[in-house]
């Protein structure tokens, strides 16, 4: 687990430092940085599906995912649920940046597959490699909406953690085509978080993570029938 302690460290420290830069960036600087968040988002969101749908085995699974995911989402009111909670401690935009930060820090594929090279393996290079990342990136995103950011270390902690003692349940089902797909309705999502970000289009993003078991359940089916 310390690959996933590592990168825990990574997001409170750059949430930190991200806070404290906060305080001395006059406000038309903030939306510059609150744009380039939007856009970096947007990005890496679409570089994530184009690079993996030409090696996706069901091409049409990933809309099947949203569709569905998007529905279990919306009746169980994930995304309001979310704002409330964070409401309660925060007036502000956070719940926004908290839920592009869950996103961008627990939907790659080496913040899922790290956990799992790390507790099979003893290997914590795609943690250790995560945790840079995520460390700029909290920077960048607490500067934006300030160190509530850190918040997202919680849900890494969880996420990641709950990866590491599943690895071993969970290994047989970890293949190359089932990273690919879950890489793709990852994608999506980032780039939904992207586009509310730049005010393009609220889809509720958290609304679709249930997406991201589908095509878990696919492979499992496969596997057993």
């Amino acid at each position: 687990m310390i690959g996933t302690f590592t990168n825990v460290a990574a997001i409170l420290i750059g949430s930190a430092v991200g806070s404290l830069l906060k305080k001395g960036i006059k406000e038309e600087y903030q939306t510059a940085l609150f744009t380039a968040m939007g856009f970096a988002a947007t990005a890496l969101g679409i570089n994530a599906v184009v690079q993996n749908m030409p090696n996706s085995s069901y091409p049409v699974l990933f809309i099947m995912s949203l569709a569905i995911g998007g529905l279990v989402g919306t009746i169980l009111n994930i995304d309001e649920k979310f704002q409330q909670l964070v409401g309660k401690f925060s007036k502000s935009d956070l719940s926004k940046g908290l839920s592009t930060a869950i996103l961008l820090f627990c939907v790659g594929t080496l913040s899922i597959l790290g956990p799992v090279e790390s507790a099979l393996y003893d290997n914590n290079t795609y943690l250790f490699t995560n945790a840079t990342l995520d460390l700029v990136t909290s920077m960048a995103l607490a500067a934006t909406y300030g160190f509530g950011i850190a918040l997202s270390a919680v849900v890494l902690l969880l996420w990641q953690g709950g990866i590491y003692v599943a690895a071993i349940y969970i290994e047989p089902f970890l293949t190359d085509a089932l990273m690919t797909e879950i890489s793709i309705v990852g994608g999506v999502l980032i780039l939904s978080s992207g586009l509310a970000i730049l005010g393009i289009k609220d889809s509720k993003s958290l609304n679709m993570l249930p997406a991201l078991f589908v095509p878990v359940i696919w492979f499992v089916l496969l596997a057993m029938f």
